[in-house]
């Protein structure tokens, strides 16, 4: 599984060869610094840990410092491992050399987008979970059209059942959407277009796997 670390830029859209209009959203993925290999003598498993993004120094712990010391690189902001990073790059994975976005993606591949949803704080049932509302009062409603309605039984079982779907907190979850198709990548900028949309608010951080 190989793949990359990026920023969401936002979405587009772009016409395809048959000519439909197609929804992408634009990302601005690496140059990635290899900061660590692992393998199976030593760790158990084959991985590489790749870094993104700058981060001031002295807002660095010292135990990071070191670490990126190692890789001979400033110190970053993002880190994601990828477990068996694709068999071309074997020559190249080495601490401190740089993966760009053209070296693992190309036009025609699909990739799995990972990202943190936008948060939307605490919200009713209605919002959360698609209840029915105003106009289709459900669950014995009255006069309070948003509410959730009978949530358990009465003396047996006496309490509420696990996974019972209620208001609360909403968004902010890490989130993965598969097979998105890249529509296009624009190496000189450091650039990957893919279909459809991704989670995340713009200039969110976005995980790249194929």
């Amino acid at each position: 599984m190989s793949g990359i670390i990026g920023k969401k830029i936002g979405m587009t859209s772009v016409f395809g060869a048959d000519g439909r209009n197609v929804a992408c959203t634009v990302i601005q993925a690496g140059p990635c610094v290899i900061t660590q290999v692992k393998n199976e003598e030593k760790d158990g498993y084959k991985a590489v840990q790749l870094a993104y993004g700058e981060r001031k120094e002295k807002n660095t712990p010292k135990a990071l410092k070191g670490h990126f010391k190692k890789a001979n690189t400033t110190p970053k902001m993002n880190v994601v491992e990828f477990r068996n990073f694709r068999e071309e790059f074997e020559g190249q994975v080495e601490l401190g050399s740089e993966i760009k976005v053209d070296e693992v993606f190309k036009e025609g591949d699909f990739v799995d987008a990972i990202g943190i949803s936008k948060g939307k704080g605490f919200q009713g049932v209605v919002k959360r979970h698609n209840f029915g509302g105003v106009g289709q009062a459900t669950h014995g409603q009255h006069n309070r059209m948003r509410a959730p309605g009978s949530i358990g039984g009465a003396s047996y079982p006496a309490r509420v059942f696990k996974g019972m779907r209620m208001a609360g907190r909403m968004g902010n979850d890490r989130v993965k959407v598969i097979n998105l198709e890249v529509l296009k990548v624009v190496p000189e900028k450091n650039l990957i277009v893919v279909s459809g949309s991704i989670p995340g608010a713009k200039n969110s951080i976005v995980v790249l796997e194929k």
